[in-house]
């Protein structure tokens, strides 16, 4: 494939979708906001900020990304295991804001 081609698919495949939880909303009401993303694990820093400036129209000021482990956990006697994901902290400029709905 060319790189043409590949470019072209890079914002559906880089954002895998937005993590909204209490501890998201609540970095996102300060200052500066900031969004919480889970992201493809193939993908570093400077992707997600071109996906997300394409896809959002915002000018993020940096990304940060965070690894999880996976974790075995047990449930109803039975050993399991809770997947790895990779987050991107997204720091937009104080003003802007990304809607989810």
């Amino acid at each position: 494939m060319s790189k043409i081609g590949s470019q072209q698919n890079i914002k559906s495949e880089v954002l895998i979708r937005p993590r909204i939880t209490e501890k998201a909303s609540l970095l996102s009401g300060g200052d500066t906001p900031v969004y919480v993303f889970e992201i493809d694990p193939r993908f570093n820093k400077l992707q997600v900020a071109r996906a997300i400036r394409e896809q959002y129209k915002v000018f993020p000021v940096k990304v940060n990304i965070v690894n999880t482990p996976a974790k075995s956990v047990l449930k109803r006697g039975k050993v399991g295991k809770k997947s790895a994901i990779k987050k991107a902290l997204v720091f937009l400029k104080k003003g802007d804001k990304i809607d989810f709905v």
